[in-house]
């Protein structure tokens, strides 16, 4: 959806990265949750964080901070887990992002939202939706499904790589159906 096709007043979670603030729509958002223990998977790429138990069910969890190449995520008292809901291959996915920390909810009306600004061809801003303005601040509104469908790529290629030669799941694959089945015992 780009910034023309939003015409009534939309509600968006703001959290930040950095000093930076952010935005997604909060029809997206599942909720949000305190840091808890994240399950790192080994061979995964850099901003796979890992996964968590979310009531016996086993979801990913991304470090958006390494997705928008800053530094990695910091553990403190304010870092959460804001977990979303995205479309990736046409299928509906659960994915925890780890965020600095949650902000408010907020309403922003069409005429507060701008399109994401065009940087030249070598910078990707599909994953901007929008930039928001709310008094003298700008808060970058996400896209969520594209900001998780480019890094999906990048993960399908690191589990291509992890493939044995005897054609066994990858190893990341296995380990998260062990995790499956811990939950549910």
């Amino acid at each position: 959806m780009s910034v023309s096709e939003i015409t009534e007043t939309r509600q968006y979670l703001t959290f930040k990265l950095g000093n930076e603030i952010f935005a997604t729509d909060v029809a997206k958002v599942r909720e949000v949750l305190d840091l808890t223990t994240i399950t790192q998977i080994p061979r995964t790429p850099d901003f796979m964080a890992g996964v968590i138990n979310l009531r016996g069910s086993v979801v990913p969890v991304v470090d958006l901070r390494l997705c928008f190449e800053m530094s990695k995520t910091e553990s403190t008292r304010n870092t959460c887990i804001v977990v979303v809901e995205v479309l990736l291959d046409n299928e509906s996915t659960v994915i925890g992002a780890l965020t600095d920390s949650v902000e408010e909810v907020i309403d922003l009306e069409p005429d507060q939202i701008q399109p994401a600004p065009r940087i030249g061809t070598q910078i990707r801003t599909d994953f901007i939706k929008g930039m928001g303005k709310r008094d003298t601040q700008f808060i970058m509104i996400l896209d969520i499904d594209r900001v998780f469908s480019a890094e999906e790529l990048s993960a399908a290629r690191g589990q291509e790589a992890c493939k044995s030669e005897s054609g066994k799941q990858p190893i990341e694959k296995q380990v998260v159906d062990k995790l499956l089945v811990e939950a549910a015992a």
